[in-house]
């Protein structure tokens, strides 16, 4: 039965029904589990190396992107299991120079000295496609953060491919209800899991998406080499928390992009972003391959003690990093040093408020802050 994207994420890897026993079983907590005789006699041996509360929460993500998932203990422990076994000396790695800081680091402090030759390009097509030949792998982010540059995933994907590269997309700001990579062309798809997708701020978690099964194979093989794995209570949150994507995200969108609209009507504020606004540069691509923006906006104030007074002067928002929880954040992007962005520029995370409540906060910070 085909179903829609909320239908779905509900009853996600759920197992089939049986009497007395819960919709989803209870996290299971077990170093050791009994086996006689050889590995392959019972599915879970150790726990490193599989659980049962993990396969549940692997089965609901992959049938959100029809692929394996792969669940690991926080989104940069996915970014290495994709990146770190895959390239090699004489290899080269094409990746976004604004999108998240921590896959740069990776590539300039882990890979490089390996060999790697790394090509930092912009959240722009063209210049994406530019990179590819002689690629091994590349890695984008889309829409990006924080600036929520947006590029084409199917473009990009066939100028991967004709390099003879693999094309890596992170997709934590959509999420699969919002955006589906895998079927626009890319080969793994990432997460941190910590933002939309568990949506409470409460966990750190991250999980891979590839529908090659020795990928998938060989992405297990790095977790248990390495040891990134999640505690099960966590995984068990996580597919709670699941049920409710498709409800947080709708949300959280339309309230991003009613701030968006209000926030470009103001004068003290300028570059208002946002993939929904229709005079958003790559507004067409972002239609085209995204039926959910997510939950963030950026937009400058004037410096950075403007930004901090506003911030200050948020009642409903707390200024905190991170973003995709039902609770809307804000902070000042500039404070970390990691990205290319004004002094005054704010990266703000719309919650699950009502959108009337969220905008007169954000209204009265700005009058009054």
């Amino acid at each position: 039965m085909t179903t829609g994207p909320s239908t779905r994420a509900v009853h996600a890897g759920l197992p089939p029904a049986e009497q007395g026993a819960p919709f989803i079983a209870g996290p299971v907590f077990a170093a050791p589990f009994h086996l006689q005789g050889a590995l392959d006699s019972a599915p879970y041996g150790y726990g490193r190396g599989g659980n049962p509360t993990w396969s549940a929460v692997e089965a609901a993500l992959g049938a959100l992107e029809d692929a394996e998932s792969v669940l690991f203990s926080s989104g940069m422990a996915a970014v290495c299991a994709l990146l770190e076994p895959a390239l090699g000396a004489g290899d080269v790695l094409v990746a976004a120079r604004d999108g998240y800081p921590g896959v740069r680091g990776v590539a300039t402090d882990r890979l490089a000295p390996r060999g790697v030759e790394v090509r930092f390009v912009p959240t722009d097509t063209a210049a994406i496609v530019a990179a590819c030949p002689g690629a091994t792998l590349v890695w984008i982010e889309t829409p990006s953060n924080p600036a929520l540059d947006v590029c084409d995933i199917t473009a990009v994907a066939e100028a991967a491919h004709a390099a003879g590269a693999r094309l890596a997309v992170d997709n934590t700001l959509a999420t699969p209800l919002g955006q589906r990579p895998l079927d626009l062309g890319a080969d793994a798809v990432m997460y941190s899991a910590t933002k939309a997708l568990s949506g409470h701020s409460d966990l750190v978690l991250g999980a891979v998406g590839v529908r090659d099964p020795d990928w998938a194979e060989a992405l297990r093989a790095h977790r248990w080499q390495g040891g990134a794995i999640a505690g099960p209570f966590e995984a068990w949150l996580l597919h709670r928390s699941l049920a409710t994507l498709a409800l947080r995200l709708e949300r959280q969108s339309a309230n991003a992009l009613a701030l968006a609209r209000f926030l470009r009507e103001r004068r003290e504020v300028r570059d208002v972003r946002h993939p929904g606004l229709e005079d958003h540069p790559q507004h067409a691509v972002a239609a085209r391959q995204m039926r959910l923006a997510g939950p963030l906006v950026g937009f400058t104030l004037d410096g950075a003690e403007r930004a901090q007074r506003f911030l200050a002067a948020l009642e409903l928002v707390a200024e905190a990093t991170s973003f995709g929880g039902v609770h809307s954040t804000a902070e000042r992007r500039a404070r970390w040093g990691t990205d290319a962005v004004a002094d005054g520029f704010i990266r703000f995370s719309a919650g699950c408020e009502d959108a009337d409540d969220l905008l007169a906060d954000v209204e009265r910070a700005l009058q009054h802050g």
